[in-house]
């Protein structure tokens, strides 16, 4: 797990990136977030400091990159997640997303927030 320097404020999704992110609910366990990337756009710089299980709500491909622009996930080369369905990811280090699909992209995260043990 990355230390607690790994995830500057100012990165943090809601704070970088507010126009796709929206925060539904917070509390001291889980923050929600409704995630949208529209068809072409790329978001700014930044992180998710929690592991989230996600839903989508609608589908696009997407080319997530790291700070560094490196290809980090190219949704073409996976099976396409589908509307209505969910999965786990880690927390994310600082990356951009750019929607190159036709669609939007548009995911509710709810990221949690206490750690193990």
């Amino acid at each position: 797990m990355q230390n607690d320097q790994s995830w500057p404020p100012e990165l943090d999704a809601l704070a970088a990136a507010p126009v796709n992110h929206k925060l539904l609910f917070e509390n001291d366990s889980v923050r929600v977030l409704d995630t949208s990337i529209v068809a072409g756009q790329t978001t700014p710089l930044h992180t998710h400091r929690w592991a989230a299980a996600l839903y989508f709500l609608s589908w696009s491909d997407f080319v997530r990159r790291d700070e560094h622009g490196q290809t980090l996930v190219d949704s073409r080369k996976i099976t396409p997640i589908m509307p209505g369905c969910a999965l786990w990811t880690p927390p994310l280090a600082a990356h951009t997303l750019e929607n190159v699909g036709t669609g939007e992209l548009r995911v509710i995260a709810v990221e949690m927030k206490q750690r193990r043990g």
